[in-house]
């Protein structure tokens, strides 16, 4: 039986895979950036979002469409963010 369960258990999603049910299913909060970072050619963004009083910081790195446009993405701007309603740490920007 241990066999079976294995062979059943769903794969964790992939990263592309969890933003894109975030968000097409998550519901939005606004966010601020805090800071950038490049890592290994990567741009990397720090956010921060409040929900029910609770602060979430998060880290994401950017996609292609998202670098395109830098400003968008500058500390101290405004995002939106995508969350999961069950899992709040969970977290996308849009």
């Amino acid at each position: 039986m241990a066999i079976l369960d294995k062979l059943r258990r769903k794969k964790p999603p992939t990263d592309a895979e969890r933003r894109a049910h975030l968000r097409r299913h998550g519901r939005i909060t606004e966010g601020v950036i805090l800071e950038n970072e490049l890592r290994a050619g990567d741009e990397i963004v720090f956010y921060l979002y409040t929900l029910n009083g609770v602060d979430f910081e998060s880290s994401e790195r950017l996609d292609d469409s998202q670098r395109g446009d830098r400003l968008k993405y500058a500390p101290g701007q405004r995002v939106n963010v995508r969350f999961n309603p069950k899992n709040q740490g969970d977290s996308t920007l849009e």
